[in-house]
């Protein structure tokens, strides 16, 4: 499956996922500057993606720990999520999501 980072530049990067893999673990892979400060545990925001509106939808919803981070996390948008919460899968092929123009470390490292 593919999905598609969007940098600050306008710039797209597709990149090759596995369903079961995190959006988190895929932008690493690819050099995206999703840093994930707290390894998927919920606690940083560094993670911060913003989801094409047009794929918003085909996501399940944010949990509750997810919105609370969210609303400490830089530059949210009604289409921000954190990418270590998402888990890929064949319904989410061609995912495309925006880099934040800055990310904010909830964790104060």
């Amino acid at each position: 499956m593919k999905v598609r980072f969007i940098a600050t530049d306008g710039s797209v990067r597709e990149a090759e996922a596995t369903p079961g893999e995190t959006l988190l673990e895929v932008g690493q892979r690819e050099g995206q500057p999703l840093e994930g400060t707290c390894e998927g545990q919920m606690a940083c925001a560094t993670c911060h993606v913003i989801v094409e509106p047009d794929d918003f939808d085909r996501l399940p919803p944010a949990s509750d720990d997810e919105e609370d981070m969210l609303d400490l996390a830089y530059a949210v948008t009604r289409t921000s999520r954190l990418s270590c919460q998402i888990v890929l899968s064949d319904a989410l092929d061609g995912l495309t999501v925006r880099l934040p123009t800055g990310s904010r470390n909830m964790q104060g490292r």
